[in-house]
C-alpha cells in the first residue's frame, strides 16, 4: 500500500476538517454575492436606489442569514429596507434555484451601521485636519 496517497482517514484526531473557515462562514459569503445578483438584476424596485450590499452573517445552523447593506441616502434606508425584506420570499426562492443546499435561510434585511460609523469617523478627522490648518496659519502671523 502506497503512504503517499492522501485519504480522509488520514488525518489525525482533534485535527478538524479540511477547511479554514466554519461552513456558515464560507455560506454567508457565497449567500452575499448571490443575494446582490439577485437584487442588481431581478428586483425591479425603482424606489431602490443605490444600494451595496456589505456583507451576510449566516446562523451555524444555516437557518437564517442577515444580509447588511449601506444606502447613499440614508433618509431613504427605512423604506429601501422595509421593501428589500417584503421581497424576502422572492429571493429566497431565487436562492433555492441558484444554490445546492437542504434548506435555504430565511432572509432578513438590515442597514449596516458599520458604514454610518465610519462616516461619522471620517467627519470627525476632517475637523480635527481643518483645526490643525487654521492654527498652523495663526501660527505663521506670530
Amino acid at each position: 500500500m502506497n503512504k503517499n496517497i492522501w485519504t480522509p482517514t488520514a488525518l489525525k484526531p482533534g485535527q478538524g476538517n479540511m477547511h479554514p473557515f466554519k461552513r456558515s462562514a464560507r455560506v454567508s459569503d457565497l449567500i452575499r454575492e448571490e443575494v446582490t445578483d439577485i437584487v442588481m438584476n431581478k428586483i425591479k424596485h425603482k424606489t431602490l436606489g443605490f444600494i451595496t450590499i456589505t456583507g451576510a452573517r449566516v446562523s451555524d445552523d444555516l437557518r437564517h442569514a442577515t444580509i447588511y447593506l449601506s444606502v447613499l441616502n440614508p433618509e431613504d434606508s427605512r423604506k429601501i429596507v422595509k421593501k428589500l425584506n417584503s421581497s424576502a420570499s422572492f429571493i429566497k426562492g431565487e436562492l433555492g434555484r441558484r444554490l445546492k443546499m437542504r434548506y435555504i435561510p430565511s432572509i432578513t434585511f438590515k442597514i449596516d451601521e458599520a458604514v454610518e460609523y465610519g462616516r461619522k469617523i471620517d467627519t470627525l478627522l476632517d475637523n480635527i485636519k481643518s483645526e490643525r490648518n487654521v492654527h498652523d496659519d495663526d501660527e505663521d502671523l506670530f
